[in-house]
């Protein structure tokens, strides 16, 4: 039991909040959702889960010896000692290979995200990261496999619209990222990334500029041409606000970097979601 437990702590179970983007897909084919579709949604869920974890250790081997002299990562569990690396590679790597496999047979594209996925964050790790403009375009690719993933594994179409609004709302989080990665480095805390070295706060500034105004036209321009109901106008709001907010707390707060800890932690974030999410549902339902 003490293995099975370090084992999901070292595969960051805190992180998988990223990969609820899997239920996008099935919450906009409201209301043509069965049960089966929910369960396909949540299995789908978990393999991402599982898919993300196997990086997390592999990322963690790799940098072993740093983190056992990092403040912090010292006390993961492969790092702290608790877990022998060589179990926790083999765990991983049967973890992985039994994901793939029920990915591939639940469905055979899905399969395909869930490796590509995996693949695509093995090439971040061990070189993309360093990579200027390629690394943020990256995480956010991350983003849209799990979102594609999500319409895959239901078996519903991803639509380019649905594919462009993920993929742009994903670089605005990387974008942020990253600026406050920087904002820390310059103050001396937190950690160094190489990359950094080739940004700027004004470059990070008008990318993310770029991007936030093509979020909301984009936004916008989908709930009209969607093929849905056009009272999806409605949720506009919650994107402009969520947004905003969000840039609020990058420049005024100087946070950004953990998306999954600002969604849980503030709560104006976390509110906008679900009155969007109520929102949505009820439109989708009955208009």
């Amino acid at each position: 039991m003490k293995t099975i437990r370090l084992i999901i702590k070292q595969m960051r179970p805190k992180q998988w909040t990223k990969n609820l983007l899997v239920f996008a897909a099935l919450i906009f084919t409201i209301p043509y959702i069965d049960a089966a579709m929910i369960y396909l949604a949540v299995a789908g869920f978990f393999l991402f889960s599982f898919v993300s974890g196997c990086v997390y250790i592999l990322n963690d081997f790799i940098d072993l010896e740093l983190d056992r002299q990092h403040p912090d990562k010292k006390n993961r569990p492969m790092a702290s000692g608790e877990l022998s690396p060589t179990l926790a590679i083999s765990l991983g790597i049967i973890i992985l290979s039994v994901s793939l496999w029920v990915g591939s047979m639940l469905n055979i594209r899905f399969g395909l995200v869930l490796c590509l996925y995996f693949i695509l964050n093995v090439a971040y790790s061990l070189y993309l990261k360093k990579v200027v403009i390629i690394d943020v375009m990256v995480i956010a690719t991350g983003f849209v496999l799990r979102a594609v993933g999500g319409a895959y594994v239901i078996d519903v179409p991803a639509t380019p619209w649905f594919i462009i609004c993920t993929a742009l709302l994903a670089l605005f989080l990387a974008i942020s990222k990253r600026r406050h990665e920087l904002i820390l480095f310059q103050n001396q805390e937190g950690d160094y990334r190489p990359v950094l070295d080739s940004y700027s706060p004004k470059l990070l500034d008008e990318m993310n500029g770029i991007v936030t105004t093509a979020t909301i036209i984009s936004y916008a321009l989908f709930t009209f041409t969607s093929g849905r109901t056009i009272n999806l106008m409605w949720t506009i709001p919650f994107v402009i606000y969520g947004i905003f907010r969000y840039l609020y707390l990058i420049h005024i707060e100087n946070k950004g970097g953990q998306p999954d800890e600002i969604l849980l932690e503030d709560k104006p974030i976390l509110i906008t979601v679900l009155l969007y999410s109520l929102t949505l549902i009820v439109i989708l339902l009955y208009f």
